[in-house]
């Protein structure tokens, strides 16, 4: 079964498009990096919507290929890399894990 890990971030309010552009590049890699990361998916909440987002600016959706993947892909390098730029950059985070029929 497929597991969308799902991450919201409230960013600080000094962030620049230079450090989003650079978070992005970081979280896109790891699907070439990361063994089971099938996908990444990252960006801004639709604007119909974007009132209803709770004060998250942005959100990442990764699709693994099984719950066992969540620990290889929590502990690999590049997502360490790239955890280490969100830290940086987010004054909050939250994540949801939600397995999902084949």
């Amino acid at each position: 079964m497929a597991i969308y890990h799902i991450v919201l971030f409230r960013l600080k309010p000094a962030v620049n498009q230079e450090l989003l552009d650079e978070f992005t590049k970081r979280a896109t890699a790891m699907t070439s990096q990361v063994p089971g990361l099938l996908k990444v998916n990252i960006g801004p909440p639709v604007a119909a919507t974007a009132h209803r987002s709770k004060g998250f600016d942005m959100a990442l959706v990764a699709i693994l290929e099984k719950p066992e993947d969540l620990t290889g892909y929590a502990t690999h390098p590049a997502h360490l890399h790239a955890q280490d730029l969100r830290e940086q950059i987010c004054d909050d985070t939250l994540v949801y894990d939600l397995e999902f029929p084949s």
